[in-house]
This record gives structure tokens, C-alpha cells and sequence, in this order.
């Protein structure tokens, strides 16, 4: 039996909700805890799919991994193999990082092209780029890829574009060569941030994380330490979109005012009363949305974010006037719209990168289907604004990105439930 929501729409959400530790930050945490000659234990991490997925991954290889609610202890000391499991790797988008910590610890790693959101082409181009000029070697064989670290280069690296996954791969790289290795063009999103600041405990010095030029200083020999995983700021948005879809009054708690600077200007550019205050809360409160500007794009950090385009645009389908929301990053990412518009929203696709929303309409109630992450929570969204009952198939795809969400949305006053195994 597939799981599904059922979701009856047209409630105000009100109250109080806890953002959830970040899902692409741990992922990337779980893999540098590989570096440690002693066991890491991180607090924070959601209790999600994808999770789920990367700690199996890593048992497969011989590592141990020790759950507690919210907790993970990743001992990586029985480590015995450097091949990644095919299956669970195409199951997971972030199985590639893995690769990273594997050539440090055997010289050698073997991995499988990752699977996970079908939003458009996973080119592992700017990756294996990255790790030639560490000087791994590649070699593509029976539909999977040998990687081999004999000769070592302590190189300056320019990103071929500032990928989040090469340069958190980068960092595990070059935290386990002791000259200064320079990274250029890179990602500088709080969870790539987040990375480097659990390297710099375990030993390693970093300097630039943040920026799009990092340096780094590794040690041969790093160690176990303990760290929270930082919020995540796409639940975060998440929810402050699901707040002003539905008119509520809603208080977002562990909201670093610094990981919502864009966001917010996009927030109040469609008419949304949206403030951080003090103890790192975001309020939203019931708003007249009106757009106030006429094209919205996501651009790398610290520019508006592509995974919380699908939401924003269940947002301008609820907003006065019309607006282009153009993704570049991904060519199928806006193609979920076709369940918008089945929903009765009017809009326009315009290229698979772009298209252009006018609103507010009435959406209505649908039998759906959760055809990735970002654009499934979107379609949850719209059935949380919607006039009736929407039925909402393959929510475990949502599961693999977002904690506990039924119940959160619950605690709202939302009114969804879950039919289906949660194991399923």
C-alpha cells in the first residue's frame, strides 16, 4: 500500500513550530564524521529518509553508526570497504560525498551515479573536475565509477560553478592534507559552513568558509568530536510560506536571522508581514499579499535558494498580480506546476526553467502525487490553501526531506492526516 496524506484545506495555521535540523547539512556532516580516528556524535539531525538512507550506506561499509532521538554516534574505526552500495545509492542524491572520506581513508573509492529527485541532469562533471586536481584519478566502468587517489596534489582549485556537494567534497579532501589547499569559486551556503565548522574541531584549519574562497590547512589524523547540526532554513521558509498562504499568525522557532536575509525581501515583495526577533524566531502574521515586484529568481547563496522555489510559487498563486519565478538551476524543477494548475491556478509555463503566475486564485481540492522533495511539500501547500479534499500519493518522497511533518502541520491546525505504514 502506497502512503499517502489526506489533507482537507482552508484552515488559518496558528502557533508555534521548531524548525528542524538541516537535512543537506547533516548528509554532508554524517560523511566528513568518516575523517575521525574516534567515534563523532552530532545532535540536531532530523529523523528523516535520507538520513536513514546515508547511515545505511554507511553500515554497508563497515562503519557504526548509533541512533538516539535526534543523535547520531558515527564510529568510522571498522571501515572495510571503499564501494559504495548500489542500491542505497540510488536512492540518495548525497551519496557521492561519501567518495570524499572513502579516498582519504582507502586511496580508492567506488561508487554508483547517485539517484534521489528527478528535477533535471545529476552531472558529477564539476565533482570529478574537483578531484582530478587532488589528483584521483576516474575511470567509468560497468555503470559505475573507479576512483583512485595514488598521487596526491596540494592544488589551488577553481570550482567549474560553485556546486554546494564539490565543495563539501573539497573540504574532506583537502582536511586530510597538511599544506594549504585554496578553494575557489565555492559554495557558501550555511550548511557548507556548518561542514567546515566541525572540520576546524576535529582538527583542521579553515579559513573563508562563507566566501567563496576558502583556504584550508588539514591534519592526517583528525578527531571525534561532538556538533549540532544548524537549522534548516528551507523548513524554515517552508513554513513561513505555509503561514501566509493560509492568513495565519505563526512563530518559527531556531530562524538565524542571517540564513533569511533574500528570503524575507522576496517574502515582503509579495505583501507578507514576516519579522525575525530576538531568540532567533520568525513571525509571520495574516497579510494583505500583493506583489510588489515582478520577477523572482534563485541565484547560489547568499541568493534566494532553488529548493524553496516550488513553495514561493504556491505562494504567488495566492498573491494579487502577476510574476515571473524563474529557476535556473534546474530544468524540470518547475514542471510540478501541472498539479497547480489542475488545482485551478493560473499559470503560464513559459521555458523549463521559468513561468509567470497570476493570482490569487481558488485552488480546489485534488488526488496528487509527490513527484520529488521541494515540489512535493509545494503541492501539500496548496492543498493546505485549498477549497475541499486533496489526497496526496508517494509522500515518502517528502518524508526523505522533512521531519515529522504531519504532525507539525498538525500542531498548526492543520488538518492532515497520514494513511499507509510509516516504515513503508
Amino acid at each position: 500500500m502506497v502512503s499517502k496524506f489526506i489533507i482537507s484545506g482552508g484552515k488559518k495555521l496558528e502557533g508555534k513550530v521548531k524548525v528542524a535540523g538541516s537535512k543537506n547539512s547533516a548528509l554532508a556532516l554524517v560523511s566528513g564524521a568518516l575523517l575521525a580516528d574516534s567515534p563523532v556524535t552530532l545532535t540536531n539531525v532530523p529523523e528523516i529518509r535520507d538520513i536513514e538512507v546515508m547511515t545505511q550506506l554507511i553500515e554497508k561499509l563497515g562503519g557504526r553508526v548509533e541512533k538516539s532521538a535526534g543523535s547520531l554516534m558515527i564510529d568510522a574505526s571498522g571501515l572495510s570497504s571503499y564501494e559504495l552500495d548500489p542500491d542505497l545509492s540510488e536512492r540518495l542524491r548525497a551519496s557521492v560525498i561519501l567518495a570524499a572520506p572513502l579516498l582519504v581513508r582507502f586511496g580508492k573509492a567506488i561508487v554508483t551515479p547517485p539517484g534521489g529527485d528527478q528535477i533535471g541532469e545529476r552531472l558529477l562533471d564539476t565533482h570529478f573536475s574537483m578531484m582530478k586536481e587532488f589528483g584521483v584519478t576516474v575511470e567509468a566502468k560497468d555503470g559505475k565509477f573507479h576512483l583512485d587517489w595514488e598521487k596526491k596534489k596540494t592544488p589551488r582549485v577553481f570550482l567549474e560553478e560553485a556546486s554546494v556537494t564539490a565543495t563539501e567534497m573539497g573540504l574532506i579532501l583537502a582536511s586530510s592534507v597538511s599544506e594549504e589547499i585554496v578553494l575557489e569559486d565555492a559554495a557558501s551556503e550555511p550548511h557548507v559552513q556548518d561542514l567546515a565548522k566541525m572540520l576546524i574541531k576535529m582538527g583542521s584549519k579553515i579559513d573563508g568558509a562563507g566566501t567563496n574562497r576558502i583556504a584550508v590547512s588539514g591534519k592526517k589524523k583528525l578527531l571525534g568530536v561532538e556538533h549540532r547540526v544548524v537549522p534548516d532554513h528551507i523548513d524554515g521558509g517552508t513554513f513561513a510560506i505555509a503561514a501566509a498562504i493560509t492568513g495565519g499568525h505563526v512563530e518559527i522557532e531556531d530562524c538565524p536571522e542571517e540564513d533569511y536575509h533574500l528570503f524575507l525581501h522576496y517574502l515582503k515583495s509579495m505583501g507578507v508581514e514576516a519579522e525575525c526577533e530576538e531568540n532567533n524566531r520568525l513571525c509571520v502574521k495574516p497579510s494583505n499579499l500583493r506583489a510588489l515586484k515582478r520577477k523572482f529568481q534563485t541565484r547560489p547563496w547568499p541568493g534566494f535558494p532553488t529548493d524553496l522555489m516550488s513553495p514561493f510559487i504556491v505562494l504567488a498563486t495566492q498573491t494579487e498580480g502577476t510574476v515571473l519565478c524563474h529557476d535556473w538551476m534546474y530544468e524540470w524543477r518547475v514542471f510540478f506546476v501541472d498539479d497547480l494548475i489542475s488545482m485551478g491556478a493560473n499559470i503560464f509555463i513559459a521555458d523549463p526553467h521559468r513561468v509567470i503566475v497570476t493570482g490569487p486564485t481558488k485552488l480546489r481540492g485534488e488526488k496528487l502525487f509527490c513527484k520529488d522533495i521541494r515540489a512535493g511539500i509545494s503541492i501539500i501547500l496548496a492543498a493546505l490553501v485549498a477549497r475541499g479534499t486533496s489526497v496526496i500519493d508517494n509522500v515518502e518522497m517528502v518524508e526523505r526531506g522533512y521531519e515529522t511533518i504531519v504532525e507539525r502541520f498538525k500542531g498548526l491546525g492543520a488538518e492532515i492526516s497520514r494513511e499507509g505504514s510509516p516504515n513503508e
